[in-house]
């Protein structure tokens, strides 16, 4: 008999996607390089503008007061009219804004650049979590997430370095100039090339597009279910774990350098050798997530149950070894237990925003923006919040690190209650 003829094989899906997840790891490098060059600076900047402990404090947090209250409604309006028009106008205010950083002469015009700084970020995140919900597969979005986190952290980690090699040739003004230019480069780059659908992307076969989450039908004037997405509880967890968590956290892109230079006496290029280590070791935890989250969740046999663990122990061990910093002797132990909690803290970052992205959906940007406001007001309070601290204990920095370890406690006890991956019912509401 003859045997049958070879059926045609199936097209290779193509891997336009891939160039997402590029723009969206880049996108947060960005980021946290404009946030730690203004921690890194700080020292520098104080003796210039004449900057108290308390002045300081309140320059260094009021971007994340501006962050906290625009996140929202930069995350709902990239659901609204899509990532590609929003992340582009973000990315060139924010790096309007870093440029003019440079050029500030006291505290009130400095205080004011930051606000505004602050506002032009907001939404980068969520905005980025819609991008991915829209071109990502469910399996793939962990994963995803770890590398945006990781691409988050490192760009942090090496940001003191790259400000110390700068201010070899040039002020800290100039240097601000130097990181809003690289950010214009970036709108441009990312406008010419991302599409909102992905079935009018060029790079895209149907073999990738059959992947792919089928398009939302909500037409851009349907309401936003705000009834339903607030009285979730799932979301409400959310975003009170991310309160809770973000308060130490916070302390590594705003305090960190300072501390080390007062406390410890270090000179500029040494806290900036040190200052690597926390936001490295987050980076290290975020793909150490990425890379047994899927593994994890089989063995476990229940997606939710695994996210439940990998987040709850994370947050547990970060602080436990944030509250063992209180007790380090050296600078060389301080800051290995800081890169140790690091490490664990983000066990967790990624499957929050993961969770997000899963019980977000369609609404993936306005949940996210939702969970990173309430992130970032805890940063704002907490980095303000430092300053007063160290005035009213005489600079006791172990007292407020307990503090911040103590934080982490209550969004351990969230993630036994949280169900991260049912969505959210958009016609539920509060009766």
């Amino acid at each position: 008999m003859p045997s049958p003829s070879p059926q045609p094989s199936p097209e290779t899906p193509t891997r336009a996607r891939q160039g997402v997840v590029g723009f969206a790891v880049s996108l947060a490098v960005l980021s946290y390089l404009d946030r730690v060059a203004m921690a890194q600076a700080a020292p520098l900047i104080a003796r210039d503008l004449h900057l108290s402990t308390i002045a300081l404090g309140s320059v260094l947090g009021v971007y994340a007061f501006s962050y906290a209250l625009l996140e929202l409604p930069s995350g709902w309006l990239g659901d609204r009219i899509g990532p590609r028009r929003v992340l582009t106008r973000i990315v060139i205010w924010w790096s309007a804004f870093t440029i003019l950083t440079g050029a500030m002469w006291s505290y009130w015009s400095m205080w004011i650049t930051r606000l505004l700084f602050g506002a032009g970020e907001a939404g980068g995140f969520p905005t980025s979590a819609k991008a991915m919900t829209t071109w990502l597969p469910p399996q793939e979005r962990v994963r995803a997430q770890a590398w945006v986190w990781v691409g988050a952290r490192w760009g942090g980690a090496f940001t003191p370095l790259l400000v110390v090699f700068l201010l070899r040739y040039m002020s800290w003004r100039y240097a601000f100039g130097v990181f809003g230019l690289i950010g214009g480069v970036w709108a441009v780059w990312f406008y010419s090339w991302y599409r909102d659908n992905p079935a009018l992307h060029p790079g895209v076969n149907a073999a990738e597009l059959a992947l792919l989450p089928r398009p939302s039908k909500k037409s851009a004037t349907s309401p936003t279910p705000w009834a339903a997405i607030l009285s979730n509880r799932s979301v409400q967890l959310l975003c009170f774990q991310y309160f809770c968590l973000s308060f130490g956290w916070f302390f590594f892109i705003t305090w960190l350098p300072t501390y080390l230079h007062e406390n410890f006496h270090l000179s500029l290029a040494r806290t900036a050798a040190f200052a690597i280590w926390p936001l490295f070791f987050n980076g290290v935890g975020s793909l150490f997530c990425g890379s047994i989250s899927r593994p994890w969740a089989r063995w476990l046999g229940n997606l939710g149950r695994s996210r439940q663990w990998l987040a709850g122990v994370g947050l547990g061990l970060a602080c436990f070894f944030l509250a063992l910093a209180a007790f380090m002797p050296t600078v060389t132990g301080v800051v290995l237990m800081m890169a140790l909690s690091s490490f664990f803290n983000d066990w967790a970052i990624p499957t929050c925003w993961a969770a997000c992205m899963d019980v977000g959906g369609e609404y993936a940007g306005t949940v996210s923006g939702l969970m990173n406001t309430f992130g970032s007001a805890s940063g704002f309070i907490a980095t303000v919040l430092t300053g007063f601290v160290l005035h009213w204990t005489n600079n006791n920095w172990h007292l407020y690190i307990l503090i911040m370890a103590a934080m982490y406690v209550p969004a351990v006890i969230a993630w036994g209650w949280l169900d991260p991956v049912t969505p959210f019912r958009p016609e539920a509401a509060i009766q």
